[in-house]
């Protein structure tokens, strides 16, 4: 007997691929991603590290310069930088030319409690008086925070959203995160900021798998890769659309209020879109399953048989399942899944760890922010296209090792020449971009069908630890300016080392069950039409 959901598939046939309706819908989930990215990274600007030196009240007057001609006589210089916290000790003697080295003791150094800073941008630095090394941890706290909301709350809001549905779990989720964002923008404690960064990330994770899982799940089979790739694409827009708005804006109160307001707008999204076809018919709601799909019809000039309709309503057969304990009985099973969660691990550090990181690059900020960001789209696309033609695991272990090299070469032409060290640093992200989507693919293979889900999200639980630590590399750059990058390096050469060891799968027969799962790559290959 067809389930439910094969019997969708025949609907959706009927509908064809990619429909008017469809369009519609995939629009408004489409444009619904690009705002989920937005807030997802405001934070990288809102608490970004900014240029400041001691303010020199002896010399600065009302309108302060930051690098005035007498400023190596009043504060240390490294690297033909000046300390952000430390100054000279001034002498109290009169000489006709003002600020000058005799006036300063450059054998007594001390800190200092105001600032000049280089722009006039503001940054929780500014309002909360994170200055100086021993608080950058508080900066780069932020990140992490915000990572760990997104940890507590994807498994919560994948038990939300199967209980109360897709729609009402994004309608929610991007409206609490509008709520606690706004909030964000009037707090004056940094406790408090943390708080609700916490529980803006909370709100908004589980809203980016609603918002694929929609838009993608009315299209056609032989349509769903494109819409896959184009959701991806939109991701990489909201990034830049965050990034243009705070260039231009360089106020973090203001960039809050401007980023978090349109989200109230996703309250329209419990009207305008309807809930999903494949949920509806898991809760046994079948007539308003039909509905939608009658109206699609209708919208798409299409003609749906009452008998396919009817075949939506058959009990669908239950699946066999396997205890999740068979898979540590595998010694091959339980290495490919250790090996699969280092993976994560690294492809969420490496793709999160180069996007944070990238503002602190030596050019323009919001720009560098920006190419990191565009450079996702040609990945995105070039995946789709090598993954069927060279196999993953060569795809997956090439791609950490483009990544592995750039980051390398990137260390040691930094500061010689900022062309070529933005264009290595660029091909490095463009192969973690590539890497984070192919396991994707890789992780939904290789392991047998009982138990996929479970084991997939299992290892993109690990992942998060990668996006946790990943905030914290601007920590490390204060210890050894080159120890984030030798970080990104060493992790991705040996991701892609190991990733030699996952089984082919191109073209091969998903497993069913475990001996099929353990077999993969030993028999000739069971290919799929």
């Amino acid at each position: 007997m067809a389930s439910p959901q094969s019997s969708l598939d025949a609907v959706l046939y009927q509908l064809g691929d990619f429909g008017k309706y469809q369009r519609i819908i995939f629009v408004l989930y489409a444009f619904c991603v690009i705002w989920h990215a937005v807030p997802h990274t405001a934070f990288v600007f809102v608490a970004r590290n900014l240029e400041y030196r001691c303010k020199v009240p002896e010399c600065d007057g009302t309108i302060t310069e930051f690098e005035p001609p007498w400023l190596q006589n009043a504060i240390p210089f490294k690297d033909d930088t000046p300390a952000n916290c430390e100054r000279f000790q001034h002498i109290n003697v009169t000489l006709a030319q003002e600020c000058s080295a005799e006036q300063f003791d450059q054998n007594i150094v001390e800190g200092c409690t105001e600032f000049v800073y280089k722009t006039g941008e503001k940054t929780i630095l500014n309002d909360f008086g994170l200055h100086c090394d021993e608080n950058i941890w508080k900066l780069t706290l932020v990140g992490t925070i915000n990572t760990v909301g997104q940890f507590v709350g994807l498994g919560i809001s994948g038990v939300l959203s199967d209980r109360y549905g897709r729609r009402t779990l994004l309608v929610v989720g991007m409206v609490g995160c509008g709520v606690f964002g706004i909030a964000r923008s009037f707090t004056h404690d940094y406790i408090w900021f943390l708080i609700l960064e916490f529980l803006d990330a909370f709100f908004l994770c589980g809203t980016y798998a609603c918002c694929f899982i929609l838009g993608v799940e009315l299209v056609g089979p032989k349509k769903r890769v494109l819409a896959g790739t184009i959701i991806c694409y939109c991701f990489a827009v909201g990034e830049v659309i965050t990034a243009g708005i705070a260039w231009m804006v360089q106020s973090w109160r203001t960039l809050l209020l401007i980023l978090y307001s349109p989200l109230f707008l996703f309250i329209s999204y419990h009207w305008l879109v309807p809930e999903s076809v494949r949920w509806l018919l898991s809760q046994k709601r079948y007539k308003e399953a039909q509905a939608i799909l009658t109206k699609a019809a209708k919208v798409n000039m299409k003609e749906i048989s009452h008998t396919t309709l009817e075949k939506l309503t058959q009990p669908a057969e239950e699946e066999p399942r396997e205890p999740l304990i068979h898979v540590f009985k595998s010694k091959i099973l339980l290495l490919r899944f250790i090996n699969a969660c280092f993976c994560w691990i690294t492809c969420a550090f490496l793709f999160y760890g180069l996007t944070l990181n990238s503002v602190a690059l030596a050019g323009n900020s919001y720009l560098d922010f920006i190419l990191t960001a565009l450079v996702e789209i040609p990945a995105y696309a070039l995946t789709y296209v090598v993954v069927d033609k060279f196999g993953r695991r060569w795809t997956q272990s090439g791609s950490f090792f483009i990544t592995a090299i750039a980051c390398f070469l990137f260390i040691f032409v930094s500061e010689k020449d900022p062309t070529l060290s933005l264009c290595l640093y660029l091909f490095g992200k463009f192969g973690a971009t590539a890497a984070f989507t192919i396991i994707y693919v890789i992780s939904s293979e290789i392991f047998p069908t009982p138990l996929r889900h479970s084991l997939m999200g299992a290892c993109s639980t690990f992942g998060r630890i990668g996006s946790m630590v990943s905030p914290q590399m601007p920590l490390l750059g204060a210890l050894w300016t080159p120890l984030p990058l030798v970080l990104f390096s060493g992790m991705s050469a040996i991701a892609g080392f190991l990733a030699l060891f996952f089984p082919e799968t191109l073209n091969t027969k998903l497993p069913d069950t475990i001996e099929e799962a353990v077999n993969i790559g030993k028999e000739k290959k069971e290919t799929v039409s």
